[in-house]
């Protein structure tokens, strides 16, 4: 999800999320002080597609869709034993990452209208962010800290579609992919 500012989002806002729950012990401390996602109910997680569609347009057949495009993708091992930084930003750099770019393709060429982060870069870059809006020196703390928790490993077997609801992020539904 965009980490910059809760503030932005609104009602019926939606995003593909790979939750990343065994990256929670290493990063939560951090993410709740400096991620304003954490602090909106995102949990650690890296992003397949923000935004996508309004919530109001998500039917049977959308989920149905996803679950297709989505159920056709191996599950896969991923490992995270370094940082890396946009500015302003911490973030933990996922290996392999092409299968995370493979899902944010698939998922952006069945739903053109909705270009990763709303067609504002132009390569994609999986990253689990850890801390965003910072300057340099509590990047480098909270990054000292983090390379001596790391490597950590994590299996992608889903990708979760959460909804904003003006306030906070929830799971809607949880998508299976294959094994």
């Amino acid at each position: 999800m965009a980490d910059d500012s809760t503030s932005r989002f609104e009602a019926g806002q939606t995003g593909l999320i790979v939750r990343i729950p065994d990256a929670e012990p290493a990063v939560r401390a951090w993410r709740e002080r400096f991620d304003p996602s954490a602090r909106a109910g995102v949990p650690a997680h890296v992003t397949v597609l923000f935004p996508f569609l309004d919530e109001s347009r998500i039917d049977a057949r959308v989920c149905s869709a996803l679950s297709e495009t989505l159920g056709s993708h191996r599950a896969f091992d991923v490992r995270f034993e370094s940082c890396g930084r946009f500015p302003g930003v911490l973030y933990l750099t996922p290996d392999p990452d092409t299968p995370l770019r493979r899902l944010t393709e698939v998922i952006a060429d069945r739903w053109p209208e909705t270009p990763p982060y709303g067609g504002q870069f132009t390569e994609i870059v999986p990253h689990l962010t850890v801390a965003d809006g910072q300057d340099d020196a509590v990047l480098d703390e909270i990054e000292a800290d983090l390379l001596g928790r790391l490597p950590l490993t994590a299996r992608v077997s889903s990708v979760d579609l959460m909804v904003h609801d003006g306030a906070r992020w929830h799971e809607r539904e949880s998508f299976a992919l294959l094994g």
